[in-house]
């Protein structure tokens, strides 16, 4: 199988459609500024916030600064996000270098890309935004160093989603042992990734939060939660399930606590249950919304 990054975000966005919390997402819509509005996404992708965002209607009149480290996800957006207009029944034209413009009769955002890693975003950002959204990417990075460099991003709301939280769940069960040693391995795998990151990474963030000043508006569960209907996935809902397979396998091949002939055959019997539609997978996640109160002036 071929393994496209870019795939995998689109294949995964009906189950992050189904995993937002939706009293985190109603509080944001309560507490969006009136609109003109800023927002910076990190770890952006290839578009498919933006995309939510315009489709339940949470921006009128927007710019919209989409951030991400991967030339493969930029490119992808540059193209992506104009066809998905056109199939959403707004007008896209291009408005500039690395610029988008997406719009109908009430909806009208501008869309500026950018290609960097998000510590050298935040050095050379030209102005924070009203809302910070990072959506599947604060597990990755180092905590609680990175929140006050994140936190600057934004004058006042951050909308923070997909946060693991240390629950992996694939059912039915191949050997209790083994998947128990499995998934304890992966997690640590997380913990330990020379650029940062936390298998743990979603309760962790109320500390976090808390540790910068931010009050927490809202926080609630957003469990991916995948299952065969009848003995089948939903279109692309397959693909995912085999790209989180291929996670586990580049996690922990030629681990030293875990024979590899043992993976392989883990591997290959959860792979045999995607393609017969037997494979359920959960992922225990958290959202927040936040927001960061005003730094006091000197001598306050």
């Amino acid at each position: 199988m071929q393994y496209s990054f870019p795939r995998y975000l689109l294949a995964k966005q009906a189950i992050d459609d189904r995993a937002l919390n939706r009293h985190v997402l109603d509080a944001l819509r309560a507490n969006l500024p009136h609109t003109p509005v800023r927002v910076i996404e990190v770890g952006a992708g290839m578009g498919n916030m933006l995309a939510r965002l315009l489709t339940w209607d949470m921006l009128t009149c927007a710019e919209y600064v989409h951030v991400d480290s991967m030339a493969e996800n930029i490119e992808f957006a540059l193209d992506w996000l104009p066809k998905w207009a056109g199939q959403a029944g707004l007008c896209a034209e291009t408005v500039g270098e690395m610029r988008l413009r997406l719009y109908n009769a009430r909806q009208d955002v501008i869309i500026s890309l950018v290609q960097a890693d998000v510590q050298e975003y935040i050095k050379t950002m030209p102005e924070p935004g009203d809302l910070l959204i990072a959506h599947a990417f604060l597990d990755l990075l180092p905590m609680p160093q990175s929140m006050p460099g994140l936190l600057s991003l934004t004058n006042d709301l951050a909308w923070l989603t997909i946060n693991f939280d240390g629950g992996t769940t694939l059912e039915p069960v191949i050997n209790a042992e083994l998947d128990a040693k499995i998934e304890r391995l992966y997690h640590g795998t997380m913990d330990n990734r020379s650029t940062g990151g936390d298998s743990r990474a979603g309760r962790h963030l109320f500390e976090h939060l808390r540790g910068v000043g931010a009050d927490v508006l809202a926080a609630g569960a957003s469990d991916w939660v995948v299952y065969p209907r009848d003995g089948r996935y939903p279109p692309e809902e397959a693909y995912f399930l085999h790209f989180i397979l291929h996670f586990f396998e580049e996690a922990l091949s030629g681990h030293p606590e875990l024979d590899s002939g043992q993976l392989a055959g883990w591997l290959a019997e959860r792979r045999a249950q995607v393609d017969g539609g037997e494979l359920i997978y959960i992922a225990h996640q958290l959202d927040f919304l936040a927001r960061r109160n005003p730094v006091p002036p000197a001598g306050f």
